[in-house]
Parts: C-alpha cells; structure tokens; sequence
C-alpha cells in the first residue's frame, strides 16, 4: 500500500535528506541539507526531475559520478531518497531512478560540501508534500484539521506522506481493539481525497492514514491500520459528506454514488455506520 521505511543512519545537524543505492544497502550516497525541486510538479512529456541538493557530501557510487560531468557515467543508478528528522532517522523514503549528476560546485554550507544538481525520476513525491514532512520534522503535526486550507493536490500530497510516514510515526503503537467508536467529521468533506483525509484523522489522529482509495481502505478495515473491526463510525454531517460524495460508481448490479459504495464497504467488514 505504500512505501517501506528505511533506515539511512544519522546525519548531521540540517540534514534534511540522504541517498542509498537501490542496487546495494551498502553503497551509502551521502546526505544532504535541501532537496530543491524534489516535491515540484512533474516536468511536462513525463521528463526528468532536476533537483539542486545543498550541503552535501557524496560518497560511495554518488561520488564517483561526479567526476564524469557531461558523460554517461554520470549517472550515479537507481536509489532511495531517505527524509529524514531533525535527529537523522528516516522518516520515509522515495524510490528515484537513473539519478544523475549534472552540475557540481562548493558549497557555502561548508569546507568539503558540494552543491549537486541532478536529474532524477520520481513519481511518487507529490507536489507540497514536503511542506508535512516539515510539519512532521519539527513536531507540529499535533491538532486535527491541519489538511482543511489545501487544494485538491494538497490533499493528494497530505495522503501521501500520511501513508509513508505511518511506520514512523506510529511505531509503537496497535489498534484500538474491536467495539471502539470513532467519529468522522463530514463537514470538511468536499470531494474523496477529503473523505480519506478525514477517516485518517478519525482513526489515527492528526496526520493519521486510513486508505487512499477504495482498495486501500477495504485493506485498512482488515485490521493493521489503527482500528480492529469491528467497531462502530459515528458519521457527522452526513448529508453533507453525501452530497460532495455523489459520484455515480459501476458496481455488479449497474452503479451506486461514491458515498453508498463507502458505506458498503464498511458494512461489508462489520462496520457499524451511525448517520449524523
């Protein structure tokens, strides 16, 4: 359902950001202090990604590419962009293949730091995305309703990180048990990226991920994910959430609006929906 966290070590103080081989666990590329273009929209005709790393200090198959510049030895090979905490621990991690070097200089951030450009593909991190990694980071994703302000590619990011975060941020902890009660608040649901948005956050708190789409969330209400089935889902605002969630939806028997199809879903796993 979604990316493996990893482990990239430790790095130093602003590290933001560091590289391992996808090839070899070993091959430790290095780390860096900003990732510049990382979470921008995808470049038009599905081209590269050019992203400015500053701070860095390359090592490993990363290294060795810088001295072949404008050749085809530049290219360093596939890798996991690790995002990391202020204490160096990955938080969660991007798959970006055919990294290569296109520009290196000194770095003001220090003696023996390099600023790299690259070129890289990435499809997975997702334009503001990385504004909740901030959040997370700094440990300010502590209240509900922090999603309310995006846009719909916001929302679409906000997803994203809640799920390949979730290892991270929820390391210790296990479902509620079987016959909980959780309330979903439909007020600011306008569309189905909100609706995910909001039975995360009803189900795990701030920043919280219970699915994605309708695949993810039958997954979700397996069990694993924050809440034991069964469990009851107290539905506030409803109608409105109804209303935002109208799309028409092919089923067996001809179709249903996306809010039924939800409701289905749940019912399916012996969830109890109270409409408020």
């Amino acid at each position: 359902m979604g990316n493996t966290m990893r482990s990239a070590g430790h790095g130093g103080e602003g590290q933001k950001y560091a590289l391992t081989s996808d090839e070899d666990d070993a091959d430790f590329w290095g780390f860096a202090h900003e990732a510049d273009g990382l979470f921008t929209p995808l470049p038009q005709e599905e081209g590269a990604r050019r992203v400015h790393l500053t701070g860095c200090l390359p090592q490993g198959g990363l290294l060795k590419s810088l001295d072949h510049v404008g050749s085809r030895r530049a290219m360093a090979g596939n890798a996991w962009f690790d995002v990391l905490d202020a204490d160096g621990a990955t938080m969660g991690s991007y798959f970006v293949g055919e990294v290569t070097v296109v520009d290196v200089r000194p770095s003001p951030r220090g003696a023996g730091l390099v600023d790299l450009t690259v070129t890289l593909w990435c499809k997975n991190a997702l334009p503001g995305a990385d504004g909740m990694w901030d959040l997370i980071r700094m440990g300010r994703l502590n209240r509900t309703g922090m999603w309310h302000d995006l846009d719909r590619e916001g929302r679409r990011a906000w997803l994203s990180v809640a799920l390949w975060s979730r290892q991270y941020r929820r390391q210790r902890t296990v479902d509620t048990p079987a016959g909980g009660v959780f309330t979903l608040d439909g007020r600011y649901i306008v569309d189905v990226d909100s609706f995910y948005c909001a039975m995360g956050e009803a189900v795990n708190g701030p920043g919280g991920y219970f699915g994605w789409n309708l695949d993810a969330l039958d997954d979700c209400l397996r069990g694993g994910w924050g809440a034991a089935p069964p469990f009851t889902l107290r539905w506030e605002s409803s109608a409105a959430a109804r209303a935002a969630l109208a799309e028409r939806m092919p089923t067996s028997d001809g179709e249903t609006s996306l809010f039924d199809l939800i409701v289905e879903i749940f019912e399916g796993r012996g969830i109890s929906v109270v409409r408020r």
